[in-house]
């Protein structure tokens, strides 16, 4: 018989503005233990030495994330030329130097083939597997690993700023699993000079921008009090990318059920992945057909300890 949790059971999305060091995993933890939650994850990684929008989803929050890990992201990082690392950023060995500069005409030409559909090679040093191990763990064992290249969309990449002629600031949208050390180490190559991050910041994602965001100095001031409560967001924000649809009473008891429920008409056509609301509070995401949904993830009805 498995044990059971210990925590609150409160659900929403906690939204941390990330520092430097910790990782997300830790950040997470941290937002669990502050607020004695239960249950809780977030919607997309962020490297140890990046910061900005971290957002943390709590209880029934968890059934959204990947509503919000699939949605666009814009971050801002600074590009140091001259210069490859081993892991495609300030923290790995140098690898390779380059003499060279390119002018600001020379880097705004290179970005057009980085935006769109693109196939992107992740980093060595990243966490995707290769034959069931990270490739972070391979390449510190210190073997030759060849990673695949993946299909990426980017929405946007622009020149921000140049500081000198070492650097380059760059902002980039895009969808899910992206990595910006990828398009350092990229641009780099292409303008025939190297090329790595220095410093990352996520400005947004999803419906999450780091302006609204807490800070992890914050959280542990406020640890176990409950005008961390405040800080919370309602778990429908994780929502936000998909059709709302309204149902009755009878058709939410069905759907947290787990059975097919009457929703009323709205902004969505057969076959749509919708959610389905009762007095604004979310009980299904499912597919419309013909007046129901048919669910697919269900959320418990709401406690009076779990609102946020």
């Amino acid at each position: 018989m498995a044990r059971k949790r210990k925590g609150r059971d409160i659900s929403g999305w906690l939204l941390v503005d990330k520092p430097a060091g910790p990782t997300s995993t830790a950040v997470v933890n941290k937002v669990r233990w502050a607020l004695q939650a239960k249950k809780a994850g977030h919607a997309g990684t962020l490297d140890p030495d990046a910061t900005g929008v971290l957002a943390v989803a709590l209880g029934e929050a968890t059934k959204t994330v990947p509503f919000v890990t699939d949605a666009l992201k814009a971050y801002r990082f600074a590009v140091r030329f001259g210069q490859a690392t081993n892991t495609d950023d300030a923290e790995g060995e140098v690898i390779a130097k380059s003499d060279a500069r390119p002018t600001d005409d020379e880097i705004k030409e290179a970005l057009s083939p980085f935006v769109g559909d693109i196939m992107q090679v992740p980093p060595k040093f990243s966490a995707v597997k290769i034959d069931g191990q990270r490739a972070y763990k391979l390449a510190r064992d210190g073997e030759e690993v060849e990673i695949a290249a993946r299909p990426l969309w980017v929405e946007e990449l622009l020149l921000i700023d140049r500081p000198d002629a070492d650097t380059a600031v760059l902002e980039m949208t895009c969808g899910k699993g992206g990595y910006v050390r990828a398009i350092a180490r990229d641009l780099g190559a292409a303008l025939g000079c190297y090329g790595h991050v220095t410093w990352l910041r996520r400005l947004w994602s999803g419906p999450f921008d780091v302006e609204d965001g807490i800070t992890l100095a914050e959280i542990e001031a406020l640890a176990q009090d409950p005008a961390l409560d405040a800080h919370l967001m309602p778990l429908e924000i994780g929502l936000s990318e998909l059709p709302e649809l309204r149902c009755t009473p009878e058709g939410a008891a069905k759907l947290r059920n787990g059975n097919p429920g009457m929703v009323h008409p709205g902004d969505a056509e057969y076959g749509d992945e919708c959610w389905a609301s009762l007095d604004g509070q979310a009980v299904a995401v499912g597919i419309y057909k013909a007046g129901s949904l048919h669910p697919s993830r269900v959320f418990a009805a709401p406690r009076d300890d779990s609102q946020a």
